[in-house]
């Protein structure tokens, strides 16, 4: 099934650029592509994509606040954060607004792919080492543990706030099905319901989550 990507960003040679490396992936398509939030939040309303490649600075409306909207407005559009820099704080603002992950605006053509193929498929983006550095950093600054999560902890079996523990340390499910010697098919099941129990969107907003509850401590 070829994934439909929205491509935001106020510089027309970005836009440009990243819909020439996507569609020219044959499973890739570029439907649309918007200069600045607002415009974003109508398009997606009018275009349905599965991905929305979200710029974070831009006037008018920001990515942070247009990912908001997407998120509350779509429930299947996936929003894949694009910045300048690794250590952006705005990066992890658009993470807890909604964002499955994100990327550096000077990636290659195949990570911009694997990255608009990963979020699509419900994944979040959180392999890469400096997304871990990431969500590390800025979950030091918090001053203390939110109420609300720490509340909803509760809610989850011992098995399955082990199962968020490595999700929250950027770990597949293949990978927590070997560590913890049981099949992937259950670990499956496992992130399906830490996802619905927490009311949370995804893997990205379940790692944040278990860093915001203090249930990962940031090294």
């Amino acid at each position: 099934m070829t994934i439909r990507v929205l491509v935001v960003d106020d510089q027309v040679m970005v836009r440009e650029g990243f819909s020439v490396l996507l569609n020219a992936m044959p499973d890739i398509e570029v439907v649309g592509e918007a200069v600045n939030g607002r415009e974003a939040v109508r398009q997606v309303a009018a275009l349905r994509p599965d991905v929305v490649l979200m710029d974070i600075r831009m006037p008018e409306m920001n990515g942070i606040d247009a990912t908001r909207e997407v998120v509350a407005a779509d429930g299947d559009a996936k929003v894949l954060v694009l910045t300048t820099f690794d250590l952006d704080e705005y990066v992890y603002q658009a993470l807890r607004a909604g964002a499955s992950g994100f990327l550096l605006k000077d990636a290659s053509a195949r990570q911009l792919a694997d990255g608009v193929r990963i979020v699509a498929s419900g994944e979040a983006l959180l392999a890469p080492t400096v997304t871990r550095r990431l969500i590390t950093e800025f979950a030091k600054r918090a001053e203390s543990p939110r109420m609300a999560p720490l509340s909803r902890v509760g809610e989850l079996t011992e098995r399955e706030t082990e199962v968020l523990v490595l999700i929250a340390q950027g770990l597949s499910n293949a990978e927590i099905a070997a560590h913890l010697v049981v099949a992937e098919s259950t670990i499956k099941t496992h992130v399906s319901r830490v996802l619905v129990k927490l009311g949370l969107r995804d893997r990205t907003q379940a790692a944040v989550f278990a860093y915001e509850a203090r249930l990962v401590t940031p090294r």
